[in-house]
């Protein structure tokens, strides 16, 4: 005989078990619909990159990146990136090192940070054209300024879960705009050319949701030891890129002095925390800390002031842990200016520490 009560309890259960599962997935897929960044996204910096271009001589163009840099896209739409600036990759490690010492100046600025809010209506119908250009408003903190930009940003459906970003057209950013003129001087001093103060910068970034596959760092900040990135070497320094950092070194302007005083003034630690440890990676040599003035007041008084400054450099470095062995301290008072004392800005960049290798 037909069980009536049992065939209508079957039935129930298959409509429960089909109930149950649309109402597992229907949160996922409105989700998907309604919130574009439902379980944020996280960058993938491997598959990304991050390039800006510079010109010097006026015609020769030159193009670097950077290595190392991580962000995300919270619920929200506000995405954040941040670069890590000691990883500027020019292909040339004594670049590097000016691009990072005399023109980033990345011991005291090691970030840059790139913040947007995305509006979701931008991107709505993106499940269906797959690929569309959005206009998008950002802030740029860099070199201790935050300024504002507008760019055309391409944005592409790879798949459900994967996201690129990308520049339509290279981004202008002007070093005048940052305080990085200093920079630019110093830049060019240092290699002997004329290089134009605005420099182009071009991103395609790659984006995951967050748990639809392999799991990532969400954190918007990059990794200290990155696999594969132009930061500063660990180890042991060979003799050429020794002698190379510290001439590059004694062009920074960073180590400060107040008025007539041998006394550090606080601004000069980040630099010289980047100088011990160059220090101790350059094995066997003797640096000279030589202090220089301009040529006001008696050269006698200018003499005993470079000296007693070299010495104070010394004591913070060895205080630090660099044998004495290692260095020594002159003080040239103002024999030996590097500009003429002319101008009171001449005269501020004769007044100076300079590195240099004695010995090994």
């Amino acid at each position: 005989m037909f069980n009536i009560t049992k065939y209508f309890w079957s039935r129930c259960q298959n409509l429960f078990a089909i109930s149950a599962f649309v109402l597992l997935a229907l949160p996922t897929w409105v989700g998907a619909q309604v919130n574009p960044f439902a379980n944020g996204w996280t960058l993938q910096a491997d598959a990304s990159k991050l390039n800006f271009q510079s010109t010097k001589n006026e015609t020769k163009t030159e193009t670097s990146s950077f290595a190392t840099f991580a962000g995300s896209i919270d619920e929200s739409g506000v995405a954040r990136v941040t670069v890590k600036l000691e990883s500027v990759d020019t292909k040339i490690d004594l670049r590097n090192v000016r691009m990072r010492f005399l023109f980033f100046e990345s011991f005291q600025y090691p970030e840059a940070v790139i913040t947007t809010q995305i509006t979701p209506s931008l991107i709505a119908d993106l499940q269906q054209v797959r690929r569309k250009t959005i206009p998008l408003t950002y802030t740029l903190d860099l070199h201790g300024v935050t300024k504002g930009f507008e760019a055309q940003t391409v944005v592409t459906l790879l798949s459900d879960d994967m996201v690129a970003v990308s520049s339509t057209t290279p981004v202008s950013v002007a070093a005048a705009d940052f305080n990085l003129m200093g920079g630019i001087q110093k830049l060019q001093e240092a290699a002997g050319v004329r290089i134009i103060p605005t420099a182009t910068v071009t991103f395609d970034f790659l984006f995951k949701r967050n748990g639809s596959g392999d799991s990532t760092m969400a954190a918007a900040t990059p990794p200290e030891q990155p696999a594969s990135a132009a930061l500063e070497p660990t180890g042991q320094l060979d003799a050429a890129a020794c002698r190379g950092r510290f001439e590059i070194l004694s062009r920074t302007d960073n180590i400060y002095f107040n008025s007539g005083s041998a006394r550090l003034d606080p601004a000069s630690t980040p630099l010289l925390n980047s100088l011990v440890d160059i220090i101790k990676r350059c094995p066997d040599m003797v640096i000279e800390v030589g202090g220089h003035t301009d040529s006001d007041g008696s050269s006698a008084a200018n003499k005993r002031l470079s000296k007693a400054r070299a010495k104070a450099v010394v004591n913070f470095l060895h205080a630090k842990g660099v044998d004495r062995k290692s260095l020594v301290s002159v003080g040239y008072g103002e024999d030996k200016p590097a500009f003429a004392n002319d101008t009171r800005e001449n005269k501020r960049r004769n007044r100076r520490i300079e590195f240099a290798v004695i010995k090994g």
